[in-house]
C-alpha cells in the first residue's frame, strides 16, 4: 500500500501530550480503515502536526482521523519511506521513553534544507591536464564534513548534494566548513574549473505541493544561482541563527542573506524560468511582462544578484539543463538542442564547449 504523510494546522492550546493521545486514538481503530500509522511530528513552535500512514488511499486516513478524533488534516501527500527517512531520520515511533503509556515525541518535522551545487566548466576525462580523482576527493571531503555536522544527504550527484539538518546551527556551520574546504583543496591542487554554490533554506515538510519538503528545496535551489556570495540564506535562516546563538551575527563577506524582496525577485524570475526555458521564443521582453518590472530594473537585478544579463542567465541555466539532460542520454545532440530551447543544434554546440569545455557529442557517447 501506499505511504502518506499529512499535516495537521492545530491551535496554540494542543501540547505534545494531546498529539500523542490523538496518535493513540487513531492505532485503535485503524484496522477499521486498513490503514497502519507509522509514526507523527509535532511542532509547538508553528503549531502544525503530521502524520506518517500506510493506507489504501487519502479519503481513508481522513476517515480514520475523523473517526478517531475529529481533527482531519489539512494537506495529504504520498510520499516514498526512503525520502520522508532521508529528510526526516525515521519513518516508525522511536522507543518508548518519556512516558510508556503514550509515547510522547517531541521532534518537530521542521528542517533545514541546504543544496549544494557544484558546477564544472571541464570535464576531467577528457584533458589530461585535470584529474578526475580530484573531482572525486572534492566531494569525499563534503561528505566528511556534512557527517560532522550531523547532515542527512538525501541526493547526491555529480552535480552536488541535497542534505537536511535539524538545526539551523549546525547546518550554517556546515556551509561554511565546506566553503573552507573547497576552498584550500582548489589551491592545494591547482583546481580552477568547479564553482561552488550553497543555498540554505528551512521550512516544514508538507504544504500545498504534491511532493515533501517541495517549497524549502526549490527556494535552496534557486539560491544556486546567485553570484553574491558562495553561500545564500533565507532571512529566515539568519533569524533562526541568530535565535539560536543569541544574537550572534553571520560574517557578510562569507554570507549573503536575501532579503524579502530579493527572495521575490529571484523566486519570480526561477519560476518563470523553470517554466518556459524549452521555449525558444523566449524573448528578455516576457521576463518583464512575468514579473511586472522594467526592463532597466530587470537588467541590473540580475547583474547584481546573479552576475550574469537576463540573456546570458537564461543561455547557461539552458546549458545546465542540456547538461543533465545528456548525462541521462535523453535523445541525440539535436534532439537535446530543441529541447533545451536553443534553435540551432550548430549554435548550442558552440555555446555548450565555450561553457563547459567539450563538445556535447563528445560526452554523449561517453
Amino acid at each position: 500500500m501506499p505511504i502518506y504523510m499529512d499535516r495537521h494546522d492545530v491551535s496554540e492550546a494542543v501540547t505534545a501530550e494531546i498529539v500523542a493521545q490523538l496518535h493513540q486514538e487513531d492505532l485503535k481503530i485503524q484496522h477499521i480503515f486498513h490503514c497502519r500509522g507509522l509514526t507523527y511530528w509535532f511542532d509547538d513552535a508553528r503549531n502544525t502536526a503530521f502524520c506518517l500512514v500506510e493506507a489504501p488511499n487519502k479519503n481513508a486516513i481522513i476517515e480514520m482521523h475523523k473517526h478517531a478524533h475529529g481533527e482531519v488534516p489539512h494537506q495529504i501527500i504520498e510520499v516514498d519511506p526512503v525520502i520522508v527517512e532521508s529528510f526526516l531520520g525515521r519513518i516508525e515511533d522511536p522507543e518508548k521513553s518519556l512516558n510508556t503509556d503514550l509515547n510522547i515525541i517531541n521532534d518537530p518535522a521542521f528542517r533545514t534544507i541546504m543544496v549544494v551545487c557544484i558546477e564544472h566548466h571541464a570535464f576531467p576525462k577528457y584533458n589530461p591536464f585535470l584529474s578526475i580523482i580530484n573531482v572525486q576527493q572534492v566531494c569525499f571531503q563534503m561528505i566528511a564534513v556534512i557527517k560532522s555536522f550531523k547532515g542527512n544527504i538525501v541526493k547526491q550527484s555529480e552535480d552536488g548534494f541535497l542534505i537536511s539538518f535539524r538545526t539551523i546551527t549546525h547546518a550554517v556551520l556546515c556551509a561554511l566548513e565546506i566553503q573552507e574546504k573547497f576552498k584550500t583543496f582548489k589551491t592545494q591542487y591547482h583546481i580552477n574549473f568547479t564553482e561552488l554554490s550553497i543555498g540554505l533554506h528551512a521550512g516544514i515538510p508538507v504544504t500545498e505541493k504534491r511532493s515533501i519538503f517541495e517549497d524549502t528545496i526549490h527556494t535552496a535551489e534557486h539560491m544556486g544561482y546567485i553570484s553574491i556570495a558562495e553561500i545564500v540564506i533565507s532571512t529566515e535562516v539568519q533569524y533562526l541563527y541568530e535565535s539560536e546563538n543569541l544574537g550572534k551575527g553571520l560574517n557578510r563577506n562569507l554570507i549573503h542573506t536575501l532579503t524579502p524582496t530579493e527572495e521575490k525577485f529571484i523566486s519570480g524570475i526561477m519560476q518563470f524560468i523553470e517554466k518556459e526555458w524549452k521555449n525558444t521564443e523566449l524573448k528578455v521582453d516576457d521576463f518583464e511582462k512575468s514579473i511586472g518590472i522594467s526592463k532597466s530594473k530587470l537588467y541590473r537585478e540580475m547583474i547584481r544578484l546573479t552576475g550574469k544579463s537576463p540573456n546570458v542567465f537564461l543561455l547557461h541555466f539552458r546549458l545546465r539543463k542540456s547538461l543533465q539532460l545528456l548525462r541521462k542520454k535523453e535523445g541525440n545532440v539535436s534532439e537535446i538542442a530543441f529541447d533545451s530551447g536553443f534553435n540551432s543544434p550548430s549554435y548550442y554546440a558552440k555555446c555548450f564547449r565555450k561553457k563547459y569545455g567539450i563538445m556535447p557529442s563528445e560526452l554523449l557517447l561517453s
